[in-house]
């Protein structure tokens, strides 16, 4: 792997760490120095997970490819980096009608793609409707499902992109049309799928167009380059409507999955920051925990196992019941993630807006053993091996779910009887084979798109891009249209709160814990990161002063 090191990285003080992780981190810092390219240092690093599948913003699914998008796309509206509540984006201002149907959003009449080209309604219109068209297969198109016939036109049911509620009334203005009042729509406008893309590029280019140089880009900043593996390097947009407030010149991102090697970087100067609790070797999670520089938060976000319901035995509700009884998550958040995580009983996160959730599996051994034994297999007896998969990264960032996997095997066996095969697999596997259904178990998680219930439980419609469970239930879809029609927050809690009951009691997936939002950087040094719900931080907000880091 190749990172920047021209000029030499300054020296930075950090605690002392135990003699075997100083070892490996050594280890990683000689094996770096020998496949070193000489680049000009960027002027913020930012250590940012795995290799991004895509920066396409109607096919991006994971958090750490979101961060890269949203600095190189924009939509109507952008995250405020304080409290991740949509502020005006490409639109400058908007109106909504008395029904709450119909937003008229009104362009900033000094927009331009970073090439020059003016940006319009018309962009807008064709970004929308790009990510609705079947043969895009986004997954995240039901974002766009609250607009007027878009679910249809996704689902091929209607051909005519003019029948869909968004239009160009003149090149400054928008119309959308909902077929019913949303109440987070306006955040759904700062989502990746809604972002604003090139028209003119894609069709020149087809499925390669992120590759194209110069690469058109309506948000703060451009692409430099993307070299696999190494970096992908972004440059300030000097066209952009807000570049006067976008402070860093050039970013770096790195694909990088193991945590000791993103520590080694950290300590060493070169990298600024670092995103996300696995990149934080949990040998030494005790010890970093109580750092001024590692700052862990509350988020939205849910750890879980998804079932197959769709392969034998899991299609039977009383197995999937039987492996979420099993679970002692208070053993799982106590020995292994140990950063102050929740452990989960319901899907959506305490604190989500509005909303209080029903309770669901709880730990029970003995209704485990029950329920197992209902379903034809008494103390295992019988019940075919099966595999649990998770995601792998260079250098094992995928720690934490290996133990967790091993730990989930462990009580299974113990518990129920039952023989679980670990499979880890790369990430591209990963998401193709959950996509595929060809998996029997999988880990997962979820972080909100916005602070509403929503954003959970709207995964589990029947056939939702998100699903990939194969379980699906009329009435829970039922509710959850009844409740995106609602405006009445009472009638919306309890419509919400019946659809996840049906969703914990059926058990497609097992929640395990909730997230706890987790980074280090200097805050002397790098500011603009705020602890927002979210865990959302737009690199636009970001800024660094030349301060000496804290010693600590």
């Amino acid at each position: 792997m190749n990172l920047p090191t021209n000029p030499p990285l300054p020296r930075r003080r950090f605690r002392r760490i135990p003699k075997a992780a100083a070892l490996l981190v050594c280890g990683f810092s000689l094996l770096f120095t020998d496949c070193v390219r000489r680049e000009p240092r960027a002027d913020i690093v930012i250590v940012n997970g795995i290799e991004p599948e895509t920066l396409d913003p109607a096919l991006v699914l994971g958090v750490s490819e979101g961060r890269i998008v949203s600095g190189l796309f924009e939509g109507l509206t952008r995250v405020n980096p304080k409290t991740a509540l949509p502020d005006p984006g490409l639109a400058s201002h908007w109106e909504i009608s008395p029904d709450g149907r119909i937003y008229t959003f009104h362009l900033r009449t000094n927009l331009v793609w970073s090439t020059g080209e003016p940006i319009t309604s018309a962009d807008v219109v064709y970004s929308w409707i790009r990510a609705l068209k079947p043969e895009t297969a986004s997954e995240y198109a039901g974002q766009l499902f609250y607009l007027k016939n878009a679910e249809d036109f996704n689902s091929g049911k209607i051909k005519d992109p003019n029948l869909v509620g968004v239009h160009a009334i003149d090149p400054y203005t928008v119309r959308v049309e909902l077929t019913n009042p949303t109440a987070f729509f306006l955040d759904l406008c700062a989502f990746p799928t809604l972002e604003v893309v090139p028209r003119q590029t894609i069709e020149k280019y087809g499925d390669k167009w992120i590759m194209a140089k110069p690469l058109p880009s309506s948000g703060p900043y451009e692409m430099m380059f993307w070299h696999l593996n190494d970096r992908i390097r972004l440059r300030k947009n000097p066209r952009y409507w807000d570049a006067a407030n976008t402070r860093i010149e050039v970013a770096d991102f790195l694909p990088l999955g193991s945590p000791i090697t993103a520590l080694n970087l950290y300590e060493t100067g070169g990298v600024d920051l670092v995103w996300d609790k696995d990149l934080v070797p949990t040998e030494l999670l005790d010890v970093l925990m109580k750092r001024p520089d590692f700052h862990s938060y509350t988020i939205l976000g849910t750890y879980f196992i998804r079932c197959n319901t769709t392969r034998k035995p899991f299609n039977d509700v009383r197995v999937r019941q039987a492996l979420g009884y099993a679970i002692d998550r208070e053993r799982i958040t106590k020995k292994i993630t140990r950063a102050g995580e929740v452990p989960a009983t319901h899907f959506t996160p305490p604190g989500i807006g509005h909303y209080h959730a029903p309770e669901g599996l709880g730990y029970d051994p003995d209704k485990a053993r029950k329920l197992l034994a209902e379903a034809g297999y008494p103390g295992g007896k019988g019940f075919p091996r099966f595999t649990y998969m998770f995601n792998a990264s260079a250098g094992g960032a995928s720690l934490i779910h290996a133990k967790i996997a091993v730990e989930l095997q462990q009580m299974w066996r113990d518990t129920l009887g039952i023989d679980m095969e670990l499979r880890q697999v790369e990430w591209k596997v990963y998401l193709s084979d959950e996509n595929k259904l060809d998996y029997d178990t999988s880990r997962d998680s979820w972080i909100g798109d916005y602070n509403d219930p929503d954003t959970f439980l709207n995964l589990f419609m029947t056939d939702g891009g998100n699903n990939r469970t194969g379980w699906g239930d009329p009435h829970y879809d039922d509710l959850i249209r009844s409740a995106d029609k609602e405006n009445d927050p009472a009638k919306r809690q309890k419509y919400l709160y019946e659809a996840e009951s049906i969703l914990l009691t059926n058990g497609p997936v097992i929640p395990i814990f909730y997230y706890v939002g987790f980074n280090y950087y200097h805050t002397n040094i790098i500011h603009g990161i705020y602890e927002n719900v979210l865990d959302n931080h737009p690199l636009n907000a970001i800024w660094k002063t030349p301060a000496t880091p804290t010693k600590h």
